[in-house]
C-alpha cells in the first residue's frame, strides 16, 4: 500500500497525540516485539513505536525489518519514534482518497 502525501499528512495529524504503544529495548527486534507490533496494528491501525537504537544504520535496518514483517506503511520517523499504519478489514481510520 502506497500513501500519497495528502494521506500521510492526514495520518500524521491523527498520530500527533498518540503515545508509543511498543518500545524496543536493549534486546532489539525479537519475535515477541514483532508479534506485539502486529497485534497493535490489527487493533489500532495507526501506532507509534519507539526504536531506541543509538546507531542510525541499525535504526534504519530495524525500521525496514518492521515494515517488511508487518506489511505496514511508514508514515513518519522522527528521532526514535516511528509512526506505522496498516489498514484492517474494519477500516477504522478513514484516509482521504488518492487522486
Amino acid at each position: 500500500m502506497n500513501l500519497t502525501t495528502k494521506q500521510k499528512q492526514h495520518l500524521k495529524g491523527l498520530a500527533h497525540n498518540l503515545k508509543p504503544v511498543v518500545m524496543l529495548g536493549s534486546n532489539g527486534l525479537t519475535e515477541g516485539v514483532l508479534a506485539e507490533i502486529d497485534s497493535a496494528l490489527t487493533h489500532h491501525e495507526l501506532i507509534k513505536v519507539k526504536v531506541a537504537a543509538g546507531d542510525r544504520e541499525l535504526k534504519n535496518a530495524i525500521v525496514d525489518a518492521i515494515l517488511r514483517e508487518t506489511q505496514a506503511v511508514k508514515v513518519q520517523l522522527i528521532g526514535h519514534v516511528l509512526v506505522l499504519f496498516r489498514q484492517s478489514e474494519e477500516m477504522k481510520i478513514a484516509i482521504p482518497k488518492a487522486k
